[in-house]
């Protein structure tokens, strides 16, 4: 079975990246943040070992493009529309090529090229896997299909995420599998979650200085 792997992410640009976060410690604060995650996810996306791309917003971005070729993966482009959309056609076209896919965002610093290999592994005698995030979305989902609806009229950033989507694919009759939760960045409060051996990008540290 060959498995994609989807890093499903917007340019790290202020205004853009992180608008969420933004609200608390600013455009430019939040955009470094965004940046120094989405360097982060793509390192370890390249070093999984699977067929991995970059879906952006704006791919027609040179920093997408420059961030792509830095960790040696192909820059594709995301479709307009909610999250749902966008999910669902990354899914589409990854599974025109492969038998199954995972798509990950980058603002989740405690995914491992080991969660990553086990997922993909899973997906050899499951229909989906997950890695919850704590908010309850998830860091992780992977499919071998993609029904039609799947993501649509999904409530996204919400706790019913991750209940709705379990409860839409038990329908289905699939086989699930779930690995541990974890943590992504997606508001002031979530900083607490990013490594401390990190380097703060200057324009946060001067928000806490």
């Amino acid at each position: 079975m060959t498995v994609a792997l989807v890093v499903l992410a917007k340019a790290p640009l202020p205004g853009l990246a992180k608008t969420r976060l933004a609200r608390t410690i600013g455009n430019d604060a939040a955009a470094a943040v965004a940046r120094q995650l989405l360097e982060h996810t793509l390192a370890t996306a390249q070093r999984s070992g699977l067929a991995a791309t970059l879906c952006g917003s704006p791919a027609e971005h040179p920093l997408l493009a420059e961030l792509a070729a830095h960790a040696g993966l192909t820059l594709t482009a995301q479709v307009e529309g909610d999250l749902g959309m966008r999910l669902s056609d990354a899914i589409a076209q990854a599974l025109q090529a492969h038998d199954a896919v995972l798509v990950i965002g980058s603002d989740c610093p405690g995914l491992t090229v080991q969660h990553l290999q086990a997922a993909a592994d899973a997906l050899e005698r499951h229909d989906a896997v997950f890695h919850p995030a704590l908010d309850g979305g998830y860091t992780l989902i992977g499919v071998r299909q993609n029904p039609a609806g799947l993501f649509q009229r999904m409530p996204w950033s919400t706790c019913e995420v991750m209940p709705e989507t379990l409860r839409r694919m038990s329908a289905l009759g699939w086989r699930l599998w779930s690995g541990e939760a974890l943590a992504d960045i997606d508001i002031a409060e979530d900083l607490v979650h990013l490594p401390g051996h990190w380097p703060r990008p200057a324009a946060l540290a001067e928000q806490v200085t």
